[in-house]
């Protein structure tokens, strides 16, 4: 199983969507997004928002001072409610989106969504699980890519005595095929064992 954690990524690298322009549609549920409930696309949906304040606010998203370089928050006018708990403040980080709660704890809220472990110590603590992996078309059409979504809880040293939790998300490539060997190796040598996984 794969744990994929919220990842510090150059936001403004993200493709537009001109379908998803506020005023064009409804923009999906940030509820269902923040809980993982939702796809690769549905996220994408909220990139042009992101880049642009003029549209966050539109939506009735206060833009916050950037307290933590790898996110971009925002105060809402109405809180959502997600994993049980509410809160009026929301960031997107990278591959995802979380809610910023008032839990002291992630450990709690990890518990409660049988997250795995990730990072545990007394500064850092990080916990996810893969909530969905299902094989979708690519961007280009191609079969077997993967639309997958990961539950994260976590703290952060710019947010003191609160929970991040949401969800990232990602679209990844069919694994590439791997080319026929060429023959049998020669009996004298073994073959490598694989090397461990090793938590990142």
């Amino acid at each position: 199983m794969r744990l994929r954690f919220l990842a510090p990524l150059a936001l403004s690298l993200a493709p537009p969507l001109a379908a998803a322009e506020p005023g064009a549609g409804a923009l999906p549920d940030l509820a269902a997004l923040i809980e993982c409930r939702l796809g690769y696309d549905d996220f994408m949906a909220y990139q042009p928002v992101l880049r642009d304040p003029l549209k966050a606010v539109a939506l009735g998203w206060r833009p916050l001072p950037q307290a933590n370089p790898f996110m971009i928050e925002y105060r809402l006018n109405a809180p959502v409610t997600v994993f049980g708990h509410a809160s009026d403040h929301i960031a997107f980080a990278g591959d995802g989106v979380v809610a910023v709660l008032d839990l002291p704890d992630p450990r709690v809220l990890a518990r409660d969504l049988q997250l795995e472990t990730g990072v545990d110590t007394a500064e850092k603590a990080l916990f996810g699980r893969e909530v969905r992996a299902e094989e979708t078309p690519g961007p280009d059409g191609t079969p077997g890519w993967i639309d997958s979504a990961v539950i994260n809880a976590s703290n952060v040293d710019s947010h003191p005595g609160k929970t991040l939790a949401g969800c990232s998300y990602s679209l990844d490539p069919p694994d590439e095929a791997e080319e026929p060997a060429a023959g049998p190796a020669p009996a004298s040598v073994a073959a490598p064992s694989p090397a461990p996984a090793v938590p990142r």
